[in-house]
């Protein structure tokens, strides 16, 4: 099972994901990921980096990584714009770019108000996210797309060519559906470990025999021992903080990826919270 970081890029300073992902690298982890969004959820004031720019420069700082996004929404980049950009993270990274591709939820609609962006119901956003994909590979295998409900048709052809991994992230069941019948692999964002297996379940149901990978990803508060575990609580909560993420010493840490690599998860993409020294904590954990 590979290791990724999800980088911070709620900031106005692009050092700090190009810093963490050197200190990801030093650790030991196999790949960095980005989320694509135009403001921090429910935070219009902040900023938020533009993920393909921060990772081609990851890519071109450290060979040999993989680097994808965690998700794009199909919605907010049309599928020929999507399919360049990754295009040219794939030729960057040498073939090692991961396209994560979602649907959006309802925090999702403030951004796309805030800049034009039409939002639709959830089941047309399901539906194009699917055609999403379809256009896609269509474009990664040198072939026009021919045109969809949702998607219209794109002649291409995409030059220069890219094969990038395409993963659908999302915990509906139709987003499951949609990664079982479509995609390489599946992500689940902030499940337990319950959720994950039931999730995995109905994956490999609908997938019927297709080979779709599970990969699981969130945020964690991640303590050396219990002691230091409780510490980072209490800092947490002292400054408000959700207290809705992953928590857990090193031991509990390393079970619960034991647990996920018992459902064949390929993958697993965590967001260190608790100070950057997490990232070498997370890795520590799991014997990097």
């Amino acid at each position: 099972m590979r290791l990724g970081l999800s980088l911070p890029m709620f900031t106005d300073d692009a050092e700090r994901p190009l810093a963490a992902a050197a200190r990801a690298v030093r650790a030991g982890y196999d790949g960095v990921f980005a989320p694509d969004h135009l403001f921090p959820p429910g935070a219009p004031g902040r900023p938020a980096l533009e993920p393909f720019a921060i990772l081609a420069a990851v890519a071109a700082r450290h060979p040999g990584l993989h680097v994808g996004t965690l998700v794009s929404r199909a919605s907010l980049r049309p599928a020929a714009t999507l399919a360049k950009q990754a295009a040219a993270l794939d030729e960057m990274s040498g073939g090692r770019a991961i396209l994560g591709l979602g649907a959006g939820d309802s925090v999702s609609r403030a951004e796309h108000e805030a800049f034009g962006i039409p939002f639709a119901p959830a089941a047309r956003r399901v539906a194009l996210l699917e055609e999403t994909v379809g256009a896609l590979r269509a474009l990664f295998a040198g072939a026009p797309w021919e045109g969809g409900a949702h998607v219209p048709a794109v002649a291409g052809p995409l030059l220069p060519p890219g094969r990038p991994e395409l993963w659908v992230g999302g915990r509906s069941d139709e987003v499951i559906a949609t990664a079982a019948r479509s995609a390489d692999a599946w992500n689940g964002w902030a499940m337990d470990a319950d959720r994950f297996a039931e999730a995995v379940r109905e994956l490999r149901r609908v997938a019927d025999g297709r080979t779709v990978s599970p990969t699981w990803g969130g945020i964690a508060l991640v303590g050396v021992d219990a002691a230091d575990l409780e510490r980072l609580r209490a800092e947490r909560s002292a400054k408000g903080l959700s207290m809705d993420v992953w928590q857990g010493d090193g031991p509990a840490f390393r079970a619960f990826a034991e647990r996920l690599r018992e459902l064949d998860c390929s993958w697993i993409v965590v967001l260190p919270v608790g100070g950057p020294d997490r990232i070498e904590v997370v890795a520590e954990a799991l014997g990097r």
